[in-house]
């Protein structure tokens, strides 16, 4: 399996990574400088307000707009001391069984505990009584805002590494559940205990942490608590909201987390950012330096693979499929669906028997488009009606393994009644096309406009309650062109009798500068004055 990573930043407004895996788009990252980045950043905030109602409550960390924290997100730490005490910022409680002299006995081992790896009491306090208005919390964004929401926050901090994730609350070590292999798992846990971590900081390794020498994991441990040695300093330094780390740019970032083994070149377009990606691959991975390459040739980058064809494609709706059939993809406000088209593909075998396969091809590119478009959120699939039961179950476990690779959490439901596989997809940050696209001013989104027939029918109504007025003796009414078209040759009859019968002047005018849709009234009385209508 041959994988590049393509870095387009040739224009400084854009960042594009493009993942290849044998010459097929696999994966496609967009930033912009103009559009808000703040996932994995940490601040010092302010509760500025508490919503017992919704169990949450909204933060000032500084970015001009208040953060979401719910009480799920909030560290068991503050359960003790309510806001952040600087002095006490993650303070390690004293093992289970060590109770302090004076305190009741069974309460105090409860509250001093120390917590484990992805430890969530099973009973959550009332948030109301955590947190007040006006107190710190050290807080980190783990989702963007969408709309009118604010972005999403937690005060279960996390640092990622090239090979480990620092989570300094924890206090103990604990290997990615992604490592399946219980070798793997066990000579990992040898490395972790033999290189003794700080007591009461917790590390998680990483996938990419997998046969990775001792050496190694103890330069990314080094460099982690030395990065959170600094954010102490300053989250004790000074007050909310204040800024306290910032995640790498999107190329040291994606680097850092999707580098593998299997990339076997890295092409970056532009000097500068050929010399970031240099420096932190010589400082965290100096053996697969050699891999990075500046890409120097004269036809762009993108087009030089035929990225800009096939990144083109992933904003049309329907997505052609080898064989001859189609997914369509419409992303509503609500949720996205996916319609699998069976087209001209066509087999030798049962009707049953082309149906599976088709949705077979149909699973594997959803996955793919998921990833490159960045959808999230509810997805229902439409894959095409199977009868057999060992048919339903294959598609699902297609699905299922083509999702693997996709590093949003996600989780798949079994095939209804009506053969739709329903599934969710961690939504980070706007989709792919709400970062490059708005909303048409003319059809407002929704993709339709109403017809110059349908125009030239409304008019008429409103002539109709014109009738009724004795104060109007001219109309003047703008439209678009093809609407003043129809209603000055199809309606022309109709404008003559109802000028004769109520004495009003009608005079449309068409423009072609306007939306289909624009409809504008001018009412004036016999003196010429302007007269609200209607």
């Amino acid at each position: 399996m041959k994988q590049e990573m393509l870095i387009n930043v040739s224009q400084p407004e854009e960042c594009r990574i493009a993942i290849m895996e044998d010459g097929v788009l696999e994966e496609l990252y967009v930033e912009r400088t103009s559009q808000d980045n703040h996932v994995g950043n940490i601040y010092k905030g302010r509760i500025v307000n508490i919503e017992p109602s919704i169990q949450a409550a909204f933060v000032d960390f500084g970015v001009g707009r208040n953060g979401f924290l719910h009480i799920s997100d909030v560290e068991p730490q503050y359960y003790r001391q309510g806001g952040l005490d600087p002095d006490k910022a993650f303070e390690v409680p004293e093992p289970a069984g060590k109770v302090a002299e004076g305190a009741d006995g069974d309460a105090a081992a409860r509250a001093r505990r120390r917590p484990r790896l992805g430890d969530r009491p099973r009973v959550k306090p009332p948030i109301q009584d955590v947190l007040r208005r006006g107190d710190e919390v050290l807080v980190q964004v783990i989702k963007e805002g969408f709309g009118t929401k604010g972005p999403t926050l937690s005060t279960y901090i996390s640092i990622p590494g090239r090979y480990l994730v620092l989570m300094p609350p924890l206090g103990r070590v604990g290997i990615s559940k992604k490592i399946d292999d219980e070798h793997d798992r066990r000579v990992l846990r040898d490395i972790m205990l033999d290189l003794k971590p700080p007591k009461g900081v917790g590390f998680v390794v990483r996938t990419a942490g997998t046969e990775r020498t001792k050496g190694e994991m103890a330069r990314d441990m080094a460099y982690l608590l030395r990065l959170w040695k600094s954010i102490v300093r300053r989250m004790r330094k000074y007050s909310a909201p204040i800024d306290i780390y910032q995640e790498s740019d999107m190329i040291i970032r994606t680097i850092r987390d999707m580098f593998t083994e299997d990339v076997g070149r890295i092409l970056i377009d532009e000097p500068a950012a050929y010399e970031r990606a240099r420096e932190f691959l010589e400082l965290v991975m100096p053996k697969y330096a050699p891999r990075l390459q500046l890409y120097e040739g004269k036809e762009p980058l993108f087009h030089r693979y035929g990225l800009e064809e096939e990144i083109g494609r992933i904003h049309q709706r329907k997505v052609p499929l080898k064989g001859g059939g189609s997914i369509v993809i419409d992303q509503t406000e609500a949720l996205v669906a996916i319609d699998v088209n069976s087209g001209s593909f066509r087999t030798e075998k049962s009707a049953e028997e082309n149906a599976y396969q088709m949705n077979l091809i149909a699973a594997r590119e959803i996955a793919r488009q998921l990833r490159l478009r960045d959808l999230g959120g509810v997805i229902v699939n439409d894959f095409i009606d199977m009868r057999k039961e060992k048919y339903r179950r294959g598609v699902e476990k297609a699905l299922h393994d083509a999702m693997k690779r996709d590093r949003a959490r996600t989780k798949i439901l079994r095939t209804s009644p009506f053969g739709l596989i329903e599934m969710t997809r961690q939504r980070i940050r706007p989709s792919l096309r709400k970062s490059i696209f708005r909303d048409c001013p003319t059809c407002t989104g929704t993709g339709m406009v109403k017809t110059p027939e349908s125009m030239a029918i409304e008019v008429m109504r409103v002539l109709q309650l014109s009738a009724a007025r004795t104060d109007i003796a001219r109309l003047n009414v703008t439209v678009h062109d093809e609407v003043a078209t129809w209603i000055n040759n199809r309606k022309r009859r109709e404008v003559a009798q109802f000028e004769d019968t109520v004495h009003i002047q009608l005079h449309v005018v068409g423009r072609e500068s306007v939306s289909p849709e624009h409809l504008v009234w001018e009412a004036s009385d016999t003196s010429g004055r302007t007269v609200r209508f209607p």
